[in-house]
């Protein structure tokens, strides 16, 4: 068994749901922002992950029928296609001409979800990585008898 292979699948996870949470982070930190760089309230963003695309190595162990999970990566983060959300406030300096202030439409329940969810992820990968650990250590000691 490649113990380093089950290391860097738990990292590439532990990673992917790092930027999850920074991401969620971002978002309910800018949930009141009228303005941002772009023009207009700030936009939302969500994380897309997937497979890592399988190197050079795993096509090479295909041939010999032992199969290598390449772990997870970060896709694209992109802003979600919502609509700004508009609130009567005639005195804020966002104001349009009839008196609304667009301001981002996010969930803080869903956002909130998102991030527990990304936490329980991260958990796990650290448990998956934990666990290989000790079977390596485990493997080691088997060794020395």
């Amino acid at each position: 068994m490649d113990y380093l292979a089950s290391f860097d699948i738990s990292a590439s996870g532990m990673a992917v749901e790092k930027t999850r949470l920074d991401i969620v982070a971002l978002n309910l930190a800018n949930a009141k922002s009228t303005r941002s760089i772009d023009g207009g309230p700030y936009k939302a963003l969500e994380v897309l992950s997937g497979e890592k695309p399988p190197n050079f190595e795993s096509y090479l162990n295909r041939v010999t029928d032992t199969q290598i999970a390449g772990g997870a990566q970060v896709l694209e983060i992109k802003q979600k296609d919502i609509e700004p959300k508009l609130v009567y406030e005639p005195n804020h300096p966002d104001a349009n001409k009839d008196g609304y202030v667009a301001y981002p439409n996010i969930n803080p329940v869903s956002e909130m979800i998102t991030l527990l969810e990304a936490t329980r992820a991260y958990e796990a990968n650290v448990r998956a990585l934990n666990a290989a650990k000790a079977m390596a250590l485990q493997a080691l000691e088997i060794g020395k008898k």
